[in-house]
């Protein structure tokens, strides 16, 4: 960890031997001197901090630097944008984040990870140290963002923890609505869920449940190879961008009402709407009566309504009296 540790600007490779980076020949590079992590330096790292990457919380960290810069470019990170990144861990992306010109406010569960972050972007991107606000935090409680010159994130942009990747996500999404541009590295499937339409295999809570927030789709897939330790999974990402709560004629839904729907619809998914929302709406001649004053057929199942429509069915509950 030495050679981290000392200012020697050099880019290590996976042997460990000495390659110079010449700054500004790379698409996408904005900030000159920057080295990204090799598997050398996340080996160097993890001597430093102590750290043994665990599955209870996801540490699979990316050792590609063609990758990192591939996830900033797919992003359409910019000078000058404030990025949310949950989860960096050693800092593969948050050096090809500031590298681009981006400030990061990065939100790490770890403390030791937490507390090695800023001294590794100090060693190896000294011109960003100033761009890089650590927050030591659990992001599934975390309140508040802190600004950077100012100004307020806009984006987020994650490698997540794949075990609890969808609360993250949707956590994120609802208390900072700021946030309007998301990529997000996740696994294959989990990406599959969140980008589902109404009607396939896949669709279900997540995609739901993302909808309310955002329009989702697949951005590319990620090998295991770039990662140490590999995961045993694959994985993929996917992007989001915000977009306006459903509207609902008739009425108005909140979050929760129609979360709750989302939830008691695919909760059995091999039944009708009928029989499904039965627990929620108090009996199946209820649901029926709430499905039919939506304008839903009540025969349907969950996975064929869009969001809007488990809005509409939320704002129904309201206009039809309890048994």
């Amino acid at each position: 960890m030495a050679r981290l540790l000392a200012q020697d600007r050099r880019a290590l490779s996976p042997a460990g031997s000495a390659r110079p980076i010449q700054p500004g020949t790379l698409e996408g590079v904005t900030e000159p001197g920057v080295d990204l992590l090799t598997t050398a330096h996340v080996r160097d790292l993890l001597g430093v901090t102590g750290v043994r990457p665990t599955k209870s919380l996801g540490q699979n960290f990316v050792t590609d630097p063609g990758t990192v810069r591939r996830i900033v470019r797919t992003a359409g990170i910019e000078p000058g944008d404030v990025v949310v990144e949950v989860g960096p861990g050693l800092g593969s992306l948050t050096l090809g984040l500031l590298e681009a010109g981006a400030s990061v406010v990065a939100v790490e569960i770890d403390p030791a990870l937490a507390a090695q972050l800023p001294t590794t972007v100090a060693t190896l991107a000294p011109s960003c140290s100033d761009r890089l606000t650590v927050v030591g935090a659990d992001a599934l409680e975390i309140e508040e963002l802190p600004e950077i010159g100012g100004k307020a994130a806009t984006k987020l942009v994650a490698n997540l923890p794949y075990n609890v990747a969808v609360p993250v996500l949707l956590t994120m999404l609802e208390r900072f609505d700021g946030l309007t541009d998301v990529l997000v590295m996740v696994q294959a499937e989990v990406a599959d869920r969140l980008a589902a339409p109404p009607g396939s295999k896949t669709y279900g809570i997540p995609s739901a449940k993302a909808a309310w927030y955002s329009q989702a789709s697949r951005a590319g897939s990620v090998g295991r190879n770039v990662f140490w330790p590999p995961p045993s999974v694959d994985s993929a990402l996917v992007r989001l961008v915000r977009r306006d709560r459903p509207v609902v004629e008739g009425g108005e839904a909140t979050r929760k009402e129609t979360f709750a729907v989302v939830d008691a619809a695919f909760a059995q998914r091999r039944k009708t709407l009928r029989a499904a929302l039965s627990g929620w709406a108090g009996s199946p001649v209820r649901a029926e009566q709430v499905l039919r004053a939506a304008g839903i057929d009540p025969t349907l199942r969950g996975e064929r309504l869009t969001i809007g429509e488990f809005a509409a069915i939320a704002a129904a509950s309201a206009r039809v009296p309890q048994a």
